[in-house]
């Protein structure tokens, strides 16, 4: 999306979607903790460190997506599903309990707002309209919105099995925007900035210390579309204005 450099690039939108899980929280870093803590249990049956069990436990994590989803749920069903699947159905019980304990655990624990966040938010509101777009399961999705205190900032909250072309070329449509005077704000390349940019739209990367590899992963020819890149989300309100 071309802007007129002489006029605020705020002032050349109509609405600016975020992104949330490791853009306006903390989500990744947690979940590797949360996949730590999984593994330890389960290596009482295998040895999860081992080439093969590494590559079995992503594999049938990324292939379970389509029946799960994204998140905390469906990561912890590939693991089950995994270790069941490695031992032959050994699995004691009580480690299973012990998961899906862990599970609830992490599923009602506090949502870590990023430094700056809030403060950005607060000044961009009743500027322009701003929306929530965050994929995965809607249950986990909303307890971290709530938990979060931000969901006033927000016109629309959108909670999408997945992000990619036809997902936000019909919520465009769906809310009546125009692409070119759209913006999205995420960690990923491949969810949230270049599929908006296919359409037209400005995609805008605040890069993550933590990031799944599954999201670095996107067509060829995506790569030369032009996107922005910020250092930090206390970068947003300089480059808008």
């Amino acid at each position: 999306m071309p802007h007129n450099a002489h006029i605020p690039l705020i002032k050349q939108l109509d609405v600016i979607a975020f992104d949330a899980d490791d853009t306006l929280w903390r989500n990744e870093s947690l979940f590797w903790d949360f996949k730590d803590a999984i593994k330890a249990i389960l290596a009482k049956h295998i040895d999860v460190e081992s080439e093969k069990a590494v590559e079995y436990l992503d594999e049938m994590e990324i292939n379970n997506i389509g029946f799960y989803g994204y998140g905390l749920k469906s990561y912890t069903l590939s693991m089950i599903e995994a270790t069941i699947n490695l031992t032959d159905g050994i699995v004691d019980t009580d480690d299973i309990k012990a998961v899906l304990a862990l599970l609830k655990e992490k599923l009602n624990a506090a949502t870590e707002v990023f430094i700056g966040v809030e403060e950005t938010l607060m000044q961009l509101s009743g500027k322009i309209d701003m929306m929530l777009i965050t994929k995965g399961d809607a249950h986990e999705q909303h307890l971290k919105i709530n938990a979060s205190g931000l969901s006033h900032y927000f016109r629309w909250i959108e909670v999408v099995p997945r992000k990619d072309e036809k997902i936000y070329e019909e919520l465009l449509h769906k809310y009546i925007i125009k692409p070119e005077r759209f913006m999205m704000i995420g960690n990923s390349l491949r969810s949230d900035v270049l599929p908006v940019c296919k359409l037209g739209g400005m995609g805008v990367h605040i890069a993550n210390d933590t990031q799944w590899a599954y999201e670095n992963q996107f067509p060829e020819e995506w790569k030369s579309l032009p996107y922005e890149k910020l250092d930090s989300f206390l970068d947003l309100i300089p480059f808008l204005y």
